[in-house]
């Protein structure tokens, strides 16, 4: 996940139904997730269903996992055509990933700064963050604002660095491979980039993944992502016939559970046995869980469809949304259970709306350097009304 998408031609197996399915799900998951960590909608609710609630709170960012194993996956596709990258095409690629991630999110920071400032005065909560700086906008504008241990400016977005961190490592493992066969290396490009990976996912989860301090940055991640381009490339080499492809499906499936049975055996994690789970899924699932043929009801598939499809739009508003429905909630039934059930339902729809709307003005635009600049002046912009708008600055 990655949670932005790849074209049709770039994505592996046409049109992934099973994928649209695993993304559509996490996206609800992790509003859900955020709307019960943050609350105060969540605590009313809570008092009624308990247990709902505190699954939601601990256990809701599983879909994390989902998203970065999709991610993986769809990356592998779409860098197939490439064996190996020279340092410009690298560049470009990079280039081009930044804007399709950063022009939405500074649309959506745009509108959720604006949100928080507004609702300071009257909404009292901790889920509001501080009124921006200059610096903290310039940080979030490059991704960089976790990295430099700055305050994020709404729920999440800290996935957003990550995921651009991830296809980076990815990009670079190919230009060592183009090193490595300049260098006359007796193995193929295809051998060299499965063991490239191969030995980044094990180093993240045997080693980056124990280490809570740097789940800031990639390689802390790399495992879940890794296992998602290792799945692409095993269902890839058993679906185009090629010779031995019985031992290499089989060796691929080992390898897959040695990697899990010693991350396991290292430091039982639920985010890695989800992630490796997905993995499996996505390497072991006949070819009609992917094309949706099974499905009678086209409605169901093209709602599906559609939501993943603005899945990461929803992901980069629904925070700034709920803001807006939970201070309304708070303002007039602050302990009426009905009301904040209720208030939670309604915003899990109205960011799956505005994820919509953010989707068709935004996110499916050309990415373009202008229209890069443009986003970049209104988030600017934002930020500055904002600081006009507080008190405090």
């Amino acid at each position: 996940m990655s949670l932005t998408l790849p074209t049709a031609a770039q994505r592996p197996l046409g049109r992934s139904f099973l994928i649209d399915v695993i993304k559509a799900s996490g996206c609800l998951l992790i509003v859900l997730h955020h709307m019960a960590f943050y609350g105060p909608m969540s605590d009313v609710v809570a008092t009624a269903w308990p247990a709902v609630m505190d699954w939601l709170y601990e256990h809701g960012r599983l879909a994390v996992q989902f998203f970065l194993v999709c991610a993986g996956f769809l990356t592998a596709g779409s860098l197939a055509r490439f064996e190996e990258l020279t340092l410009p095409e690298a560049l470009k690629l990079a280039w081009q990933r930044y804007l399709r991630l950063a022009i939405p999110l500074l649309a959506a920071l745009s509108f959720t700064v604006l949100v928080s400032e507004w609702l300071r005065p009257d909404f009292d909560h901790a889920s509001l963050s501080a009124t921006p700086e200059w610096g903290q906008a310039l940080a979030h504008m490059v991704l960089l604002q976790h990295v430099l241990d700055m305050e994020a400016l709404s729920a999440g977005i800290w996935y957003v660095a990550i995921d651009f961190q991830l296809y980076a490592m990815t990009l670079l493992s190919l230009m060592v491979v183009k090193a490595c066969r300049s260098a006359h290396a007796v193995h193929s490009a295809w051998t060299l980039r499965w063991g490239l990976w191969l030995g980044l996912t094990c180093a993240s989860l045997w080693g980056w993944n124990l280490h809570a301090d740097l789940d800031d940055h990639g390689v802390y991640f790399f495992g879940s992502y890794g296992l998602g381009l290792l799945a692409w490339e095993a269902r890839r080499h058993a679906n185009v016939g090629m010779s031995r492809a019985d031992l290499q499906r089989w060796t691929a499936w080992a390898a897959l559970l040695v990697i899990g049975v010693v991350a396991w055996w290292l430091e039982p994690r639920w985010r890695i046995a989800t992630a490796w789970g997905v993995a499996c899924l996505l390497m072991g699932a006949p070819e009609a869980w992917f094309s949706g043929g099974g499905l009678r009801a086209s409605w169901w598939r093209q709602a599906v469809q559609w939501l993943s499809t603005v899945s990461y739009s929803v992901f980069l508003i629904h925070f700034g949304v709920n803001l807006v429905v939970s201070a309304g909630v708070a303002a007039v039934w602050p302990d009426v259970l009905w009301a904040n059930t209720l208030g939670m339902l309604v915003s899990l729809l109205l960011s799956v709306a505005g994820g919509a709307l953010l989707y068709r003005l935004v996110e499916r635009q050309s990415a373009t350097l202008w229209r890069w600049w443009l986003w970049v002046s209104l988030f600017e912009a934002s930020v500055a009304l904002a600081m006009f708008m507080s008190p405090t600055v």
